[in-house]
């Protein structure tokens, strides 16, 4: 029995999609539409983010800057404490010092004129006690230890000590116009107080008041 073979015009053709694509279009379809394409919601979060991202960046930035002015305020703090332990950590001795020199200047003063130019041996002593003042003050120089010079000057409270007032002086009040014992300072600080006498303003008489109300 011979049987028979369906031809190309009997053979079924396939079924074409409902909505005119073809298989290949339909493929292509989500690749294009979901997944080369980040969806909206993802493009908003991202948005969201970048300012975000930017304002810590800025915060950490000052963040360091703060960090770099402190150290060097810490630096440059740590440096002048140095500086000034160089400078005063001989006050303690220095001030020691001082009376020695007062005395060296007392000696010297004790002495009157005449004496010393009438006695050759008196002379000689003097001078040596002069010329020892002279090395203890140039080593004063050599450590930043300078002696006030208040004479005729406004009495300051910060550098002078007022022991009294003096009247009849000719000077403005407060003028320092005697020096009981000198004053020194250790580069520009005050290492000792000088105590000085100023000068006493004029007493201002009291008028008496007339009534002239009727």
């Amino acid at each position: 029995m011979n049987e028979t073979k369906p031809t190309a015009e009997t053979r079924p053709e396939a079924e074409a999609p409902s909505n005119g694509a073809t298989p290949a279009a339909e493929a292509e379809a989500p690749a294009a539409n979901g997944q080369e394409q980040p969806p909206a919601a993802a493009r908003a979060v991202e948005d969201d983010r970048v300012p975000k991202l930017e304002a810590e960046v800025q915060s950490l930035k000052d963040q360091l800057l703060r960090a770099l002015a402190d150290a060097e305020n810490t630096r440059r703090r740590a440096e002048r404490e140095r500086e000034d332990t160089a400078k005063y950590a001989v006050s303690k001795f220095a001030k020691e010092l001082l009376a020695v020199a007062d005395n060296l200047r007392r000696a010297v003063e004790s002495v009157p004129a005449e004496t010393r130019e009438g006695n050759e041996q008196v002379n000689t002593l003097l001078t040596g006690v002069e010329a020892t003042e002279r090395q203890l003050s140039s080593a004063f120089d050599r450590a930043g230890i300078q002696k006030l010079e208040p004479m005729g000057q406004p009495a300051d409270p910060n550098f002078h000590q007022v022991m009294m007032e003096i009247e009849g002086t000719g000077k403005p009040a407060g003028t320092v116009v005697q020096v009981l014992q000198a004053g020194y300072s250790i580069h520009g600080r005050l290492l000792r107080e000088a105590i000085v006498g100023v000068a006493k303003g004029p007493v201002e008489s009291q008028q008496p008041r007339v009534d002239t109300t009727a």
